[in-house]
């Protein structure tokens, strides 16, 4: 078999998607940023901004190896040989076959995913969380939850010869998740949840204003998500090709038709389309299609947002129903929006666009793939759901996961981090700063 050979327009195009998703991650912390209210717009952008430190470190001490490392030969993770990524530096990516990129593009790539995860979770729990608590949180979710979950959704094995060894738990019982629906959006939603109900309500929940400060930046973090978003869903195709076209593709299309469903739903039950709602319903189809992005046709991508964007529209008010306060929506848009997205492969999935994916009901596949996209759903759920209660707990019971009510109430970012987002102090002459 002659040798791997780099491809050097594969590699450029995964360099490129590797930044573009990293952008995600401030741009989450701007539309995180703006629907907080003007005393936790700082604490609620830093705790984006400390994920990407955490978890950077994290994934080159040993976070790769958990998720794609291959010494171990299981199912549930993929080694712990600390090798700080040594020795990587001329090898090829190996994830289920040989790919003409270096692996440390890969490492690169997978590590803005790990970030981006975790990040994901503070939205439920903005305005009363310990900024040092949040990063022991962090430290210890990634490593004994989503570092685990990626290896048995994404890890496809090592393949030697006709060998493979090492698939994931998952990706052997024939899950389907392109870029992410499972162990991300779902990992995260899950967990989102869990922490919401460790952390409790919000002081004046349901009886003072809570509306987000400043809708322009909520808009703008939801178009750098957007944009950065082609990184994540095309640049898993690992290769500049077709099937990077196709996820590229459906991604703007589902999105588009998310945020249109999404103040559709608005109109015909408030009576006014929002700017909140158009960016949130953005970020709904982004994350249903995520899953599906290179398993399914453009018109299926079009129905697939347009179904994310009106279901999580009317899925946010479940908060007010059940009595949890997830305080940005993370459990409306990103669990059931990743639920949605998972389950949309079983019924749209085409062998036709995707030779290495199964059909749906609706191309005459049976609902065989909608009950694997199912369980390996709800295996995820399940597992993040039931951890982050511990996790969460466990920090609650020692060091103290909330911060207290005087500090809530007079806000966080000036008792978290002595600063404060807008500063509206006059001159010491007399004038006023413009």
């Amino acid at each position: 078999m002659a040798p791997t050979v780099l491809n050097s327009g594969d590699t450029a195009w995964m360099l490129a998607s590797t930044a573009l998703v990293l952008l995600m991650t401030p741009g989450l912390a701007f539309f995180y940023g703006g629907m907080v209210r003007t005393k936790s717009v700082l604490n609620m952008m830093m705790m984006s901004m400390i994920t990407i430190g955490i978890v950077s470190v994290l994934w080159v001490i040993y976070g790769f190896e958990i998720a794609f490392g291959h010494s171990a030969d299981s199912p549930w993770y993929g080694g712990f040989s600390f090798s700080g990524l040594g020795g990587m530096v001329n090898d090829f990516t190996n994830n289920g076959g040989e790919y003409p990129i270096p692996v440390l593009v890969f490492a690169a790539f997978q590590l803005m995913f790990a970030i981006i995860t975790p990040a994901l979770i503070s939205g439920a729990i903005a305005d009363r969380t310990k900024f040092t608590s949040w990063a022991v949180f962090v430290t210890i979710w990634v490593t004994v939850v989503y570092f685990p979950v990626a290896h048995w959704v994404f890890a496809f094995g090592h393949k030697v010869g006709d060998t493979v060894t090492g698939v994931g738990y998952l990706a052997a019982k024939g899950l389907e998740d392109f870029a992410g629906g499972t162990a991300v959006h779902i990992n995260a939603g899950a967990a989102g949840l869990a922490l919401a109900i460790v952390l409790g309500k919000r002081v004046g929940w349901r009886k003072e204003s809570m509306r987000p400060h400043n809708l322009p930046l909520v808009m703008l973090g939801s178009g750098l998500l957007w944009f950065g978003w082609f990184g994540f869903n095309a640049g898993s195709a690992l290769a500049a090709n077709g099937i990077a076209g196709l996820a590229l593709i459906n991604t703007q299309v589902a999105t588009a038709a998310a945020l249109l469903g999404w103040i559709i739903v608005e109109k015909i039950r408030d009576g006014h389309p929002t700017s909140l709602g158009a960016a949130s319903g953005a970020v709904a189809g982004l994350v249903a299609i995520t899953p599906a992005c290179a398993f399914v046709a453009p018109w299926a991508a079009v129905v697939i947002g347009l179904i994310a964007g009106a279901l999580c529209a009317m899925a946010v008010g479940l908060k007010y129903k059940l009595g949890y306060d997830d305080s940005l929506d993370v459990v409306g848009v990103h669990l059931v929006g990743g639920l949605w997205g998972c389950a949309s492969i079983g019924f749209f999935g085409a062998s036709a666009v995707n030779s290495i994916g199964l059909d749906g009901i609706f191309y005459g596949g049976g609902v065989g793939l909608l009950g694997k996209q199912l369980f390996g759903a709800g295996v995820v759920l399940a597992y993040s759901f039931i951890m982050t209660l511990i996790i969460g707990f466990a920090i609650e019971k020692t060091i103290g996961f909330r911060v207290s009510r005087d500090a809530e109430v007079e806000g966080i970012d000036l008792n978290e981090h002595a600063e404060s987002s807008y500063e509206f102090a006059s001159s010491s002459r007399g004038g006023s700063f413009l």
